[in-house]
């Protein structure tokens, strides 16, 4: 039903050229998919999928010179420095300096060159630590995002500043999209640095092969809404043609959708047929207890869009991971 509005939308005379950076990773995968196999590109259109190989985007000069050689009319900004909890609560300064000048160089190139429309990537890791649930998109900005991963997170928050500053001083119509907790084909399962969900799989399949127990990093107590990959590479073609405003707009399974670490890791061993021991190392921390989104905006434009059930999606998911193990990032 996404996929036939879309072909509705005229949203220009002339063929949008359509430069996705991040392209290679889970979500630019995902909107790939979309695109190749679900009518998501149309008649005259080109999607571009940039990976890390095509340039640095840390790098200004490199930056420019990937836009001059593509000419985009309109971008998903996906790229990212990320990883996992641990590693950001090791490396902030890292996150924060190099994420601040991706998301600069990427806008302001975008902007030189006259570009129609950019959709950035944000996440549910900006919001205030301390605030009232459920979280939605008018609360970003009141107060500091948890100190697990202020750097990656302060990043974040200022394609929010910058996309309204465009707008007010050069009428762009730059916006940005906050998924939740996005699992799927194509993700890091790097059990040091993935996160939590796609790291929980490659650990849990390891254990099935070696015979040994899991042991989860936590308590299992913090309770999660996770977005199938796919489901958010749809959303961010309808946000591409059809969403108008500056201000986010949040991409997520509802709140009666979210569940607790435990739950997940019992729905992962189901899926991947483990029958061992699962532990939960207390002594290691859970981050934040709770991250509750409300996809209200989203509901009122689209109220009838359906999201791939939590199990039929992890499924769908260890069986891609399994079947992809030795070229999956590990």
């Amino acid at each position: 039903m996404l996929v036939r509005k879309l072909k509705e939308s005229d949203m220009s005379k002339m063929p949008m050229r359509v430069l996705v950076t991040g392209g290679s990773g889970l979500v630019g995968k995902a909107i790939e998919h979309v695109v190749k196999n679900e009518g998501g590109k149309l008649e005259g259109e080109e999607w571009i999928f940039l990976s890390s190989k095509d340039g640095d985007l840390v790098d200004i000069a490199q930056t420019r010179a990937i836009f001059e050689k593509h000419r985009p009319t309109h971008v998903i900004h996906l790229a990212a420095k990320v990883g996992g909890l641990y590693l950001h609560m090791k490396e902030n300064l890292y996150f924060l300096r190099d994420n601040l000048r991706i998301n600069d160089n990427v806008l302001q190139t975008a902007h030189e060159m006259d570009v129609s429309k950019v959709v950035s990537c944000l996440s549910s890791c900006i919001f205030p630590d301390k605030t009232e649930y459920p979280i939605d998109e008018s609360m970003i900005h009141n107060g500091p995002p948890h100190d697990s991963n202020y750097g990656y997170s302060h990043a974040k928050r200022m394609i929010d500043v910058q996309n309204r500053a465009y707008f007010q001083q050069h009428g762009r119509r730059y916006t940005a999209v906050i998924p939740t907790n996005v699992f799927g084909p194509y993700d890091n399962f790097n059990i040091e640095n993935g996160h939590v969900l796609s790291a929980l799989m490659n650990k849990t399949y390891k254990a099935k092969k070696e015979g040994t127990s899991v042991t989860v990093c936590g308590s299992g107590n913090p309770r999660r809404q996770f977005t199938f990959s796919l489901d958010l590479g749809r959303l961010i073609i309808w946000v591409l043609r059809e969403y108008k405003e500056i201000d986010p707009i949040i991409l997520s399974v509802g709140e009666e959708d979210e569940v607790s670490i435990k739950e997940v890791e019992d729905m992962i061993a189901s899926a991947l047929e483990f029958t061992g021991e699962i532990h939960f190392d207390t002594m290691l921390g859970d981050g934040q207890l709770k991250k509750t989104a409300s996809n209200a905006k989203l509901r009122s434009y689209l109220p009838d869009f359906t999201f791939t059930p939590l199990k039929e999606a992890l499924k769908m998911t260890c069986d891609w991971f399994v079947a992809n193990y030795d070229a999956a990032r590990t």
